[in-house]
């Protein structure tokens, strides 16, 4: 399955769990740093998480194959899930 269908159906997952529709906040913000953001703004970013160097380095080496696909497409994954959280939060 590519990588980007994936990436989607994870999202739904984890965002439209019946028992909390709500999207937390550090979720989305690190779906799409995770998406858009450069390596080291995103390396940043999880840091907050306080996650083992090697749950960084595992993401930190899933980003590379992310960052190979076409901005635009990333854009536009970006933009379906952030309508995808947007109907979960109602």
């Amino acid at each position: 399955m590519r990588l980007s269908v994936c990436l989607l159906l994870l999202t739904l997952a984890l965002c439209c769990y019946r028992a909390n529709a709500v999207v937390c906040q550090a979720l989305g913000s690190e779906i799409t740093g995770f998406l858009l953001a450069g390596k080291p703004v995103f390396k940043f970013q999880l840091a907050k998480f306080k996650a083992p160097l090697e749950a960084v380095a595992a993401k930190m080496e899933v980003k590379k194959c992310v960052d190979m696909m076409a901005y635009e497409k990333r854009v536009l994954i970006t933009e379906t899930l952030g309508k995808i959280a947007e109907k979960c939060d109602r």
